[in-house]
C-alpha cells in the first residue's frame, strides 16, 4: 500500500526529530560521564595536594611527626659542682671553675623554688592545686630570673601564683610606686589599677574585663609575688585568696631583706 505523500513527509519528520533527540541524549549522557570521571580524578588530585601539603612545609621540608620531646633536666648536684670548681680552679681552668660555680648556685635556687612550692597551700579559696602545672626555672644564677609558679583550679575559676623575678611586672610596679601615678577609667567611678596592702605589703591590683584581676606585691629589689584570677566575682574574693599565703615566709626563703 502506498502512503500519502504528506503521511510519508510526517513520518520522516518524526524519524528526523527522534534521531536527533537521541542524538542530544547520548551528547548529554557523555557530558555527564566526562563530567563525572574530570572530578572523580580532581577530588583525587585535590586529596593528594592535601595530604603532600600536611607532611611538607612551605620550604619544602617534611614536617616532624615523630619524636618523643625531651626529658627532665636532673637539677645541679650542689656539693657536686662545688667539689668540681675547687678541682678546676686548682688546676688553673678557671673557666670550668667559674661554670661549676654557676651550676652549684643554680642548683641552690632550683631548691629554694621546691621548698617554696611545698609550702603553699594545697586549696586556696575552695581551688585545688594543680601540682602538675608547678614550675621552678632558674635560667641565670643569682636571683635574676628565678621563677616559681602554681596554679589552682576548680570549674571555670583559676588563679596563679609566680613568685620570683618577673621582668615585665617589676616595671609596672616601679611605675606607680616611684611616681605615685593613678589611674581611672572613664566614667571616674572605678579605677583600672589602685595601691592596696596585702599583710602590710604594698601592693598593687588591676583589673582588666577580658584577663580578670591582678595583685602584685613587691618582696624585694628583685623579686615579687603575682596573682592572676580568672573569673573571681569581686576585689575582696581576690584579697582573700591572697591572705591565704605566708609571705613572710616566702619573703624568708628567698633572702629578701
Amino acid at each position: 500500500m502506498r502512503l500519502p505523500k504528506k503521511t510519508t513527509l510526517v513520518i520522516f519528520a518524526a524519524f528526523l526529530l527522534s534521531t536527533q533527540t537521541h542524538g542530544q541524549f547520548l551528547k548529554k549522557l557523555k557530558e555527564k560521564v566526562n563530567n563525572a570521571v574530570n572530578k572523580s580524578s580532581n577530588d583525587n588530585s585535590t586529596q593528594n595536594n592535601q595530604t603532600d601539603a600536611a607532611n611538607t612545609s612551605s620550604t619544602g621540608k617534611p614536617t616532624n611527626t615523630k619524636g618523643g620531646g625531651l626529658t627532665n633536666t636532673t637539677p645541679p648536684d650542689v656539693n657536686q659542682q662545688i667539689a668540681d670548681a675547687k678541682q678546676a680552679q686548682a688546676a688553673g681552668n678557671y673557666s670550668d671553675a667559674r661554670y661549676s660555680i654557676q651550676q652549684a648556685l643554680m642548683g641552690v635556687e632550683l631548691q629554694i623554688g621546691r621548698q617554696i612550692l611545698l609550702s603553699l597551700p594545697s586549696t586556696v579559696s575552695g581551688l585545688q592545686k594543680d601540682t602538675t602545672q608547678n614550675k621552678v626555672m632558674s635560667t641565670q644564677w643569682g636571683w635574676s630570673n628565678l621563677n616559681i609558679q602554681s596554679v589552682y583550679k576548680k570549674d571555670d575559676r583559676q588563679m596563679t601564683i609566680n613568685i620570683g623575678n618577673n621582668g615585665v611586672y617589676s616595671g609596672f610596679v616601679n611605675m606607680y610606686f616611684n611616681s605615685a601615678y593613678m589611674q581611672t577609667n572613664s566614667n571616674g567611678d572605678k579605677q583600672d589599677v589602685k595601691q592596696t596592702k596585702v599583710k602590710g605589703y604594698k601592693a598593687l591590683i588591676k583589673y582588666d574585663k577580658n584577663e580578670g584581676y591582678t595583685l602584685l606585691v613587691p618582696l624585694g629589689q628583685t623579686s615579687l609575688i603575682a596573682w592572676e584570677y580568672i573569673n573571681f566575682d569581686s576585689e575582696q574574693d581576690v584579697m582573700n585568696a591572697a591572705n591565704a599565703f605566708d609571705i613572710d615566709g616566702i619573703k624568708k626563703m628567698l633572702g629578701e631583706q
